[in-house]
């Protein structure tokens, strides 16, 4: 049996990973969650309650299914249809209280496969995800999600089935529905593929507020420059026309640096080409972005920004939720933070605070260039799954239909999660035949936004007629991720070594310790990096250089 052959080689990889994964520290959370470290990144498209779901790891069943499949036309070899399959997911997927069973019961009829789901809580995914994996293959899913930092660990250590060659030959890739194909590329790692984007990793863009810059006569910057220039009428000006100078800030964010890849997306215009932590030239070679001038100069451009009272005072230790209240009372002008569903979330905040909502979205300034794009959440298959080849089959391919599969995945049951019916939702009336998403019976007053694909920004578009969703999406949260997409470029995959596993921590907490006193404390950039030599930072850092450079 499969499992037989891949028990040694993924336990021996187990063993190496556990070490690995240690420096991870719990970090939580999947693309459309606001939780934990990725409270702001998950909040993109966090529009999905969280829940939790009985039910233990298990593996595919051992193919006794007759059923099986055959490509003429191409002359692939035969694909077994699975019996089952078993599926680790986050709280990105309809929970239980949300429709969940609906949610199967619908998937199995189209499908044929009976599935079960995995669904720890959203919070403690990664550690019960990093406990099973632990246990032994006998116990891994069939399929699981995963983001970026650990899809590279699970890749090197064995834990994820290749699924190169059956990406290369799937119909899906053949339609020429894949909306880009940059964001399934972002997940090859040395030519291979171990895991399927959910969507666009995504990314923050540059929001400011058009009335601010009418009331202090600018344009909307292009340079650095320019941006400055507009920081300081924010901050020392009447932006917000109360009749009072200096009672506002230019910009504000949740640190000055993000907890998680790729880390610089809060304040681009200061980071502009810095990045702190460790990344691959186009030669090959591995550097320390921190140890670069270009980060001592992006810190300067920080500290000065913030001396000269452009930056919130407050932005070491604002939570994101502090910066979006901050932002609705008009406290600061520029906001970098996500696009889609929350060009319109931010323009309503406004307005029920009573204030002007109208936003521009900037496009990148000179200097920045492009925003990052963040390494997509994937959906993998384990080595341990009995019949990857028919998973990939039934599972993957299967949910990029651009049928009535993809409709469940992204919106869910028709008159559990959505409707065309004539009737009130949420304070929203509906006509006959209007496509709309009800309302959600876990968080009452609202509605739900999506399945788990974002119809507003999919990996692969519907066929001709079949998006039942299409024209329902709001004009700003499409103007906004078209901005991004084309705005954009793909941030490098992490990698790990046993090295950056034990050093890169205490490392990284240096970084932003030093960060924070030469921003906030007056510390020069000199007695900083003076500070990393000192501390060990310089050893630390040449360690995983070498390691990294070595593999």
């Amino acid at each position: 049996m499969r499992k037989r052959r891949y028990a040694a080689r993924a336990m021996a990889a187990v063993l190496a990973g556990t070490m690995i994964l240690s420096g991870c520290g719990g970090q939580t959370g999947a693309s459309g969650k606001e939780t934990g470290a990725l409270e702001a990144d998950q909040a993109a498209a966090g529009e999905a309650a969280s829940g939790t779901a009985d039910g233990a790891a298990g593996n595919g069943t051992e193919g006794e299914n007759p059923e099986q499949v055959q490509d003429a036309a191409d002359g692939q070899e035969e694909i077994e249809k699975p019996e089952k399959i078993t599926f680790m997911i986050d709280g990105t997927l309809v929970t239980k209280p949300n429709g969940q069973e609906e949610w199967v019961e619908r998937w199995e009829e189209l499908t044929g496969v009976e599935l079960e789901i995995i669904q720890p809580d959203h919070t403690a995914y990664y550690d019960v995800l990093g406990q099973t994996i632990a246990s032994g293959p006998d116990n891994w899913p069939d399929v699981l999600i995963t983001t970026s930092q650990y899809y590279t660990n699970y890749a090197k250590e064995g834990v994820l089935w290749d699924m190169t060659e059956a990406w290369e030959n799937s119909e899906v890739k053949k339609s020429g529905r894949i909306v880009n194909e940059n964001v399934v590329n972002s997940l090859y790692i040395d030519d291979h593929l171990y895991g399927l984007a959910t969507g666009p990793g995504s990314g923050c863009v540059t929001y400011i507020k058009k009335k601010w810059l009418d009331n202090v006569g600018l344009d909307v910057p292009t340079n650095y420059e320019e941006y400055l220039a507009v920081l300081d009428a924010f901050t020392h000006g009447d932006p917000d026309g109360n009749g009072v100078d200096g009672d506002t800030y230019g910009v504000s964010a949740a640190g000055f640096i993000n907890p998680e890849a790729p880390y610089v997306q809060y304040l681009p215009e200061f980071w502009q080409d810095a990045y702190p932590t460790f990344y691959q030239k186009e030669d090959g070679t591995w550097v320390d972005g921190f140890t670069e001038d270009s980060m001592k100069a992006a810190i300067e451009r920080l500290k000065a920004a913030y001396e000269a009272g452009y930056i919130e005072k407050e932005t070491l230790t604002n939570a994101t939720s502090d910066c979006r209240t901050k932002f609705f009372e008009d406290k600061f002008g520029v906001f970098t933070y996500w696009p889609g569903s929350w060009n319109k979330r931010l323009k309503e905040g406004l307005e029920a605070n009573g204030h002007d909502g109208e936003l521009i979205v900037m496009e990148p300034i000179a200097e920045v260039g492009a925003y990052i794009d963040r390494t997509p959440v994937a959906l993998c298959i384990t080595s341990a799954c009995d019949n990857p080849e028919g998973v990939f089959k039934y599972f993957f391919e299967t949910a990029l239909d651009g049928g009535e599969v993809q409709q469940l995945w992204t919106y869910g049951v028709e008159g559990v999660h959505w409707s065309t019916a004539a009737e009130e939702v949420c304070g929203v009336s509906y006509e006959e035949g209007q496509f709309h998403m009800l309302e959600s019976r876990e968080s009452p007053g609202t509605q739900y936004t999506k399945a788990f694909f974002a119809g507003d920004n999919p990996l692969a578009r519907f066929e001709e007629g079949k998006d039942i969703g299409e024209g329902s999406f709001d004009p700003l949260m499409l103007e906004s991720n078209a901005l991004f997409n084309a705005n954009s470029r793909p941030a490098q995959l992490p990698v790990s070594t046993e090295e950056m596993a034990q050093y890169n921590g205490d490392l990284t907490t240096l970084k932003y310790s030093i960060i924070a006193d030469c921003v906030t404390q007056g510390i020069s950039v000199e007695d900083g990096m003076k500070r990393f030599e000192e501390e060990g930072g310089a050893e630390w850092s040449q360690l995983i250089l070498d390691s990294l450079n070595a593999s």
